[in-house]
């Protein structure tokens, strides 16, 4: 019996869709840089990279479903879904988009409205420039550097595969260092909310870390996705508490706000924890609907190494 592979098709539709997607983000996201609105310090300053997170958070979840339910249910159709090839070129363009939007917000912290402009000392009035926007520079710099290492890793095989797991979590780790020595002088309810950011923060560092020990862990990666759709999340909630876009300014002495923002903090984790747990198992009932409808295979087609444990360079 011969058993013909299928051929993939590129909807040419779908293609210059997300061509004119991306074309419509980038030139969102010149226009807010020339008009200032992209600096951290203001609400769309920080619903920008909730934003990032945020979508960050559901993409990695969609991806390591998929790949997770493939090797789960191996043949013909999901092993083409969680094949080397097609899982290197995601990480190709998912390091490529990292670089991009980490360039973006550097370009926005050093250039937007009264950024420094690359000046870091000005030597006649003996005092150094805006230091809230290089240290906002020097986190987006670092996650720019973990999507270069991705980048590298991915297309050259010039470095250890755990590197990126590495630099993603130094990367986690020097935000949430940068934000711990961020709220010296602050009001109460201030230091508070971006208190509470650290514990995501600080837990994204460690999970990164732990994979870099055990890669392709299922529930490190979701409990990653989780931390990471909840720092997105939750960069919202500060910029609508200390940047209200409308309504009166939250009062940052009161206790009562300290009890809601903290107990808010926890409606957040839960909504987090219930959009990774619905996209996982949407992800993962679709491709196990979609290979129900694969022809099946002969099970002398099947060779032994199929079935074997998947080795870490199979796990990308």
């Amino acid at each position: 019996m011969r058993f013909r592979c299928p051929r993939q098709h590129i909807n040419k539709k779908d293609k210059s869709q997300s061509e004119t997607f991306c074309l419509f983000v980038i030139c969102s996201l010149i226009h807010a840089l020339v008009h200032g609105s992209l600096v951290m310090g203001s609400f769309k300053g920080h619903a920008l990279p909730g934003s990032f997170f945020f979508v960050a958070g559901i993409w990695w979840t969609a991806k390591y479903a998929l790949w997770h339910a493939s090797r789960r249910n191996k043949n013909l159709g999901s092993t083409r879904l969680s094949s080397r090839v097609s899982q290197r070129r995601l990480e190709v363009i998912e390091s490529s988009i990292v670089i991009f939007f980490s360039f973006v917000g550097i370009l926005a912290e050093q250039f937007a409205d009264n950024g420094p402009k690359l000046h870091l000392y000005d030597s006649v009035e003996k005092h150094w420039e805006d230091l809230m926007n290089w240290q906002h520079t020097t986190m987006y710099l670092f996650f720019g550097l973990a999507g270069t290492v991705t980048l590298i890793l991915h297309t050259t095989e010039g470095a250890p595969l755990a590197t990126d797991r590495l630099m993603l979590a130094m990367a986690f780790f020097n935000e949430g260092f940068l934000f711990f020595y961020h709220l010296h002088g602050r009001a109460m309810l201030d230091v508070h909310v971006h208190q509470l950011l650290l514990y995501a923060i600080f837990g994204e560092a460690l999970v990164s870390f732990l994979e870099v020990f055990h890669r392709g862990n299922i529930v490190l990666e979701l409990l990653r996705c989780t931390l990471t759709v909840l720092q997105g999340t939750w960069f919202w909630q500060i910029g609508l508490v200390l940047y209200p876009p409308s309504g009166p300014d939250w009062d940052q002495k009161d206790t009562g706000n300290m009890m809601f923002i903290t107990m808010c903090y926890s409606w957040h984790l839960a909504f987090a924890m219930m959009v990774v747990s619905v996209i996982y198992c949407t992800v993962s009932c679709g491709v196990r609907s979609r290979l129900k409808r694969t022809p099946p295979m002969e099970m002398g087609l099947l060779k032994p190494r199929d079935r074997d444990p998947e080795s870490e360079d199979e796990v990308l």
